[in-house]
């Protein structure tokens, strides 16, 4: 490999990936590395990545980003979790929330006493037991020491990569404005060289980050790392999506609305929402989706709904030679779960925590795409688990879902939550075991037995432990403010109205 230090980073593109990845290169690396972004003007970023998970937090506690200017700048709100509406059937909703529900033992997770509570009349349903969840439904928020709360955001993709380019340009990045077009490379060992810009400028670096979207200029057109498709577990291959003005205050969390043909998503700003539908075009057309899309969607259309085609699957490698893919460049995992932003973040991470300061070495690339690969399989499976555990009989498209082959790994887990009600993780695993048992048993999936464990309970003594966490989580519930109220408090964008207009 090539053992020349690397001090010189060139991230080819902008948009969310780009600029997340020098916004952490200068702030956590910029005393022994250079960062030079390349973007233009003239290509648009796709921007629709507009919800998150709590991860998030984390590295803008990294970074040292403020957060009440980070959701001024971004018409941010939060998001306590995911509500799936006619995932199980067409007229069955649940909340996959990011709290913890209950509470385990060493021996078995709170389902199953949750599950020996339904046997003994206790019919609670399986959230009643989540302060998070519970706070999503009452449309409720708010942050307390006394009360700790698991959230993430909802945010405006463009005006993110906004604020983080004038936070990474104030820490020493340099943009360079221009269009890519030769991809240099060393003729001894294929190794990205420089990046050639339309007005004959050449951009030298020792590292390369691609984050030129779909396009993949430096990992697949110059490199040729290959693709794997996972277009036959994950069929949806087209989004359409439009904006439309806020018609009512914004709930805590994103709406997926399934569809005969897909899903729907519903993610509310301070300022708009955001609205896309997702489907399957061998199951429903463009112009169908267009104006279906048009038809379901509350509130004026502020844009004109644009269609964008993908092709699940990732780039299979994601660090090759001396470049790393990040963003849509190393793959794309439909937006299901919010992983998106998600994988960028952690891609940053790996790369900073393996940088090669003394060289590119076969081992630090293993190391990369060995966890990169754990990871991209583990939400990829859980993506899946939506789609095959299903009872929808509205429509081919979910006919072939329910009957799909799936991997082995996701085949095993379910096998064992049916069989068991247990759930191991893998390490890749960025979904905790609440989420894998709020989302298979709000799909309907309901466990065979329960865990013996939950015997060393009395009956009396089981329905006491369940009846006092549901009341912490319905007085803790009762005293939070409403969202809207929170942020109007707290974290009012400038520009946006103290009142949200109503119905």
């Amino acid at each position: 490999m090539d053992v020349k230090p690397v001090s010189k980073v060139v991230i080819a593109g902008g948009g969310t990936a780009g600029w997340m990845a020098a916004a952490s290169l200068t702030r956590l690396l910029g005393k022994s590395v250079s960062v030079t972004l390349i973007e233009s003007d003239s290509i648009s970023t796709v921007g629709v990545g507009e919800a998150t998970i709590p991860p998030i937090r984390t590295l803008h506690k990294l970074l040292g980003i403020n957060e009440q200017s980070f959701i001024k700048a971004t018409n941010a709100t939060f998001k306590l979790g995911i509500e799936f509406s006619g995932w199980r059937n067409e007229d069955h909703a649940y909340i996959h929330s990011f709290g913890i529900t209950g509470k385990e033992c060493w021996a078995g997770e709170f389902h199953h006493f949750w599950l020996r509570g339904l046997e003994k009349g206790i019919d609670a349903d399986f959230g009643e037991y989540c302060f998070e969840l519970q706070a999503a439904k009452a449309g409720k928020f708010g942050m307390s020491n006394q009360q700790p709360i698991n959230f993430a955001y909802h945010l405006d993709a463009s005006k993110y990569a906004q604020f983080l380019r004038e936070f990474s340009e104030n820490l020493g990045a340099k943009r360079i404005e221009g269009k890519i077009s030769k991809v240099n490379k060393q003729s001894s060992n294929g190794f990205i060289s420089s990046l050639t810009l339309a007005d004959g400028s050449e951009v030298e670096g020792d590292l390369f980050i691609d984050c030129t979207g779909f396009r993949a200029l430096l990992i697949e057109q110059s490199l040729h790392t290959g693709y794997d498709d996972w277009s036959h577990w994950l069929p949806c291959n087209t989004a359409v999506t439009v904006q439309t003005k806020s018609v009512s205050e914004p709930l805590p969390y994103t709406k997926s609305l399934a569809h005969d043909a897909g899903w729907q998503w519903q993610i509310p700003l301070q300022n708009r929402v955001g609205n896309g539908l997702v489907f399957c075009d061998k199951y429903l057309s463009e112009d169908a989706a267009i104006a279906r899309l048009k038809s379901n969607v509350e509130g004026e259309l502020i844009n004109e709904p644009r269609a964008i085609k993908f092709l699940t699957g990732r780039r299979r490698k994601g660090w090759h030679k001396n470049c790393v893919a990040l963003g849509l460049s190393s793959g794309f995992i439909e937006p299901l779960e919010s992983t998106s932003i998600h994988l960028i973040m952690t891609g940053i991470v790996r790369l900073m925590r393996l940088f090669p300061f003394k060289g590119i070495t076969d081992s630090l690339i293993d190391e990369y795409n060995t966890k990169l690969d754990s990871e991209l399989n583990s939400i990829r499976d859980f993506i899946i688990m939506h789609y095959k555990v299903n009872n929808r009989r509205d429509g081919a498209f979910w006919d072939y879902c329910r009957q799909m082959d799936i991997p082995e790994s996701l085949k095993h887990k379910l096998d064992l939550f049916q069989e068991t009600g247990r759930v191991f993780l893998d390490d890749g695993d960025i979904f905790r075991v609440d989420s894998w048992t709020q989302v298979l048993l709000g799909q309907g999936m309901v466990p065979q037995q329960y865990h013996p464990i939950t015997a060393e309970m009395s009956d009396a003594e089981l329905t006491k432990f369940l009846s006092d966490l549901k009341a912490q989580v319905d007085n803790a519930v009762a005293q939070l403010p409403s969202h809207q109220q929170f942020i109007n408090q707290h974290c009012k964008a400038n520009g946006i109205a103290s009142e949200a207009r109503t119905k």
